[in-house]
């Protein structure tokens, strides 16, 4: 549907372009290789983990191929994906309240410009574990939605009439309502019994300060549009009107993350302060908020914050342990995704998932340490990437704790002890199973970028004990990097890791390369890697 003076996606080509606002689309990479759907299996369908919630024994994990559980410590998973109900839209937020499961869906579309456009298709909700799911549609408004009322006001508002542009980034549930912050649709709450019962009724939006406004209440006289950017409705442009995260403490106090920095209320939704880089004498770091969360055993609330459009502003983590009276700025320059946290004795763990590692701190934050490699003992897999979307962890004993990971090639679990980050690693990786009786292999991701992760290839060896010898070439069929020389592999299926780099340590210009694989000297397989950068 578009509106009638433009598609909303036009509207948004300014927060695009000039502020370079829109959202990372580091939830939906497409990489994944497995052609099983809506099934059972060994592991979940993708490498890109975007989310992930604990409850109890299960752990439920939003990926770009659909929703994920396992109840056994991932020996098992079940995969939602390829059904009637999730189809295959991939994963943008999940939550779990009370063990209802709201997931938050959508897909990327080609704007008309050629550019990759989310696009949010509603939720998914479970209220008796994932057995049977509720479908509501992703919120927006008819044309003629052009007028709210905002206590003693009333306020023009830019309708969002299409899902383009319009994708929910990020749920939490306060006192049974829900409030979801869909980028372009702002912030919109409904009743969780009203989407169980009725869900296509229409959700509320809720009112936040212009740019120029630090707080609003209802008995305020205003007068702005509630728009993220110029329209018909109104020559402004607002990027605190378009809302990425939202978390909630346990005092009942709601935080809006925006491109125009972090909404307080403290009265369900109705008044609002806000906090930005320009407004405090101890600010967050930047504007642009991807990701709030709040850690109920020491009351903060943290924030992965980026720059907007504040030449001054920078990357880092923020948080505030005053209510958002003043902020404390750690790992500076630090892009920022997601966080998990683990109260471990009387120690309150906070993991923040970056494009440069998982960071995690004990002392709130005075330090950080990273996880170091991260592979598992038996199989050889690990995680070869740095860039880290998500974290979740709970403790299993007074001496130990289970903590999972979520990165853009891959998911990871460790069984700790009492040392941090030591223990037994787990790494469950998607791919396509192999057919041993052709020798077949493949590499993963391909196209190849090397900016990002390693390359992995995947072949099965006959023979246990194998000398197994693989190699790189070049279009001209000349062997730039051997991986493998007569190394023993065990029989059934492998990986092995390249960094995208020749014998010399540079790494190799976009092009077209072959692998080739020999087990004891005799031909295995080969295949073709697309290095695009």
């Amino acid at each position: 549907m578009r509106i009638k003076f433009l598609s909303l996606i036009f509207l948004l080509l300014p927060i695009i372009s000039s502020a370079q606002l829109r959202p990372e689309s580091f939830k939906l990479e497409k990489e994944d290789l497995s052609k099983t759907l809506n099934s059972k299996g060994s592991t979940p369908l993708s490498n890109s983990i975007s989310e992930i919630e604990i409850t109890g024994d299960t752990v439920w994990i939003g990926t770009s191929r659909g929703l994920s559980y396992t109840a056994d410590d991932g020996k098992n998973w079940t995969n939602y994906f390829g059904d009637d109900v999730f189809g295959t839209e991939g994963i943008y937020a999940l939550t779990i309240y009370h063990g209802i499961i709201i997931a938050a869906t959508g897909h990327t579309e080609t704007g008309l410009g050629g550019e990759s456009v989310p696009t949010g298709s509603g939720l998914r909700i479970s209220t008796d574990g994932g057995v049977n799911w509720i479908t509501v549609p992703q919120s927006v408004d008819n044309p003629g939605d052009s007028s709210i009322t905002y206590g003693i006001n009333q306020l023009r508002i830019l309708p969002v009439t299409v899902k383009q542009q319009n994708v929910t980034y990020d749920i939490a549930v306060l006192n049974d309502t829900v409030y979801a912050t869909s980028w372009a649709g702002g912030l919109r709450r409904a009743s969780l019994q009203n989407l169980i019962d009725a869900p296509d009724k229409p959700w509320e939006r809720v009112v936040l300060p212009p740019d120029y406004l630090d707080s609003i209440k209802p008995s305020d006289t205003l007068h702005f549009s509630v728009q993220p950017v110029a329209g018909a409705f109104g020559p402004e442009e607002y990027l605190n009107h378009v809302a990425f995260g939202v978390a909630v403490s346990d005092s009942g106090y709601i935080f809006v993350g925006t491109a125009n920095g972090i909404n307080k209320s403290t009265d369900g939704g109705t008044s609002w302060v806000k906090f930005n880089h320009q407004n405090q004498q101890n600010p967050i770091s930047g504007n642009f908020i991807t990701s709030l969360d709040y850690d109920n055993s020491t009351h903060t609330i943290w924030a992965t914050t980026w720059p907007a459009i504040d030449a001054y502003a920078y990357n880092g983590v923020s948080a505030s342990s005053d209510g958002g009276a003043t902020w404390q700025v750690f790992l500076g320059g630090e892009k920022g995704h997601g966080f998990g946290f683990l109260q471990k004795g009387n120690q309150s763990n906070v993991m923040v998932a970056t494009d440069n590692g998982l960071f995690r701190t004990t002392d709130n934050g005075r330090s950080w340490l990273l996880p170091g490699e991260i592979r598992q003992a038996n199989s050889g897999n690990s995680i070869e990437t740095s860039v880290f979307y998500s974290a979740a962890a709970k403790p299993v004993s007074a001496l130990q704790s289970q903590i999972w990971l979520g990165s853009s090639n891959g998911l990871a679990m460790l069984d700790e002890g009492t040392t941090i980050w030591d223990g037994n690693w787990k790494v469950f990786l998607a791919s396509q199973p192999l057919n041993s009786s052709a020798n077949e292999s493949y590499a993963m991701p391909n196209p190849y970028n090397p900016d990002f992760r390693n390359l992995r290839i995947k072949y099965f060896v006959n023979n246990s004990g194998s000398g197994v010898t693989i190699r790189i070439l070049n279009f001209n069929m000349q062997i730039i990097r051997t991986l493998l020389q007569n190394a023993i592999r065990s029989s059934g299926e492998n990986l092995e890791s390249w960094d995208g780099k020749d014998e010399n340590g540079t790494v190799v210009p976009n092009g077209v390369y072959f692998y080739t694989i020999e087990e004891n000297n005799n031909f295995n397989s080969y295949g073709k890697i697309i290095v695009v950068r």
